[in-house]
């Protein structure tokens, strides 16, 4: 199997990215949607965030006030570690039995859209990375713009992450997505072409096809070593 990380910096485009390989049937595990998940209501994740943030961060349903708790750990980066410490765990774990479910279903390439791909070190999970970078000025006025926020409040969301010059220099592949969606959609079939090449002998041995393979010769081998023994006990 091979594991494509994609990344990027708020408002830079991943997720347009990260749609247009859906559309291309290449399946998609969202960390941003497995957050959202282990911070439902009841969960592990819930009552660790309720317990270290208060109940001021809950909506009158009792589910999390997400843009509430945005506010708070964007301006705040103690308690944006904090946050992240208690979460990582549980995120980790569902990207994983993502990947599995996906494993087992035979998919021989899948996309990990991670915002945090080198923060989380899920980096050494990948191969290729792809960054899709826009210069700052371009970022912050899109996410003003987007959000309907203000210059400062959108500086430091866009402060608490790496910054896209950063991430570029150890992508694989890196998407500019300062132009156009024409523009983006044109950058991304080349994207495409590479990522969807056939498998290296590594990652086919570690798809499923490649492990039933390798189980089915174990099989065959201890098969044959037992009818060798059989025969030579005739002699």
């Amino acid at each position: 199997m091979r594991i494509v990380g994609l990344t990027g910096g708020i408002s830079s485009g991943k997720s347009t990215v990260s749609n247009l390989f859906k559309a291309h049937d290449i399946p998609v595990v969202d960390a941003d949607v497995v957050a959202r998940d282990v911070l439902k209501k009841g969960t592990r994740g819930w009552k660790k965030v309720v317990s270290a943030f208060g109940q001021d961060i809950l909506q009158p349903d009792g589910e999390v006030d997400r843009p509430k708790l945005g506010q708070i750990v964007f301006s705040n980066p103690e308690k944006r570690q904090l946050l992240n410490r208690l979460l990582a765990p549980y995120i980790s774990s569902g990207i994983f039995w993502e990947i599995l479910k996906l494993w087992l279903k035979g998919f021989k390439v899948i996309v990990l859209d991670v915002p945090l791909l080198f923060e989380a070190k899920m980096d050494r999970w990948t191969k290729p990375i792809i960054v899709v970078w826009v210069d700052p000025e371009t970022q912050l006025r899109r996410l003003m713009l987007r959000d309907r926020t203000s210059e400062v409040d959108a500086r430091n969301r866009k402060d608490a992450q790496m910054s896209l010059d950063l991430k570029r220099t150890r992508a694989d592949i890196v998407i500019d997505n300062t132009g156009s969606q024409e523009d983006l959609k044109g950058k991304f079939k080349s994207v495409l072409f590479e990522v969807t090449k056939p498998l290296t002998w590594t990652e086919f041995w570690l798809s499923r096809q490649g492990a039933l393979s390798a189980l089915g010769s174990i099989i065959i081998g201890v098969l044959m070593f037992r009818k060798a023994l059989h025969s030579g006990s005739k002699l």
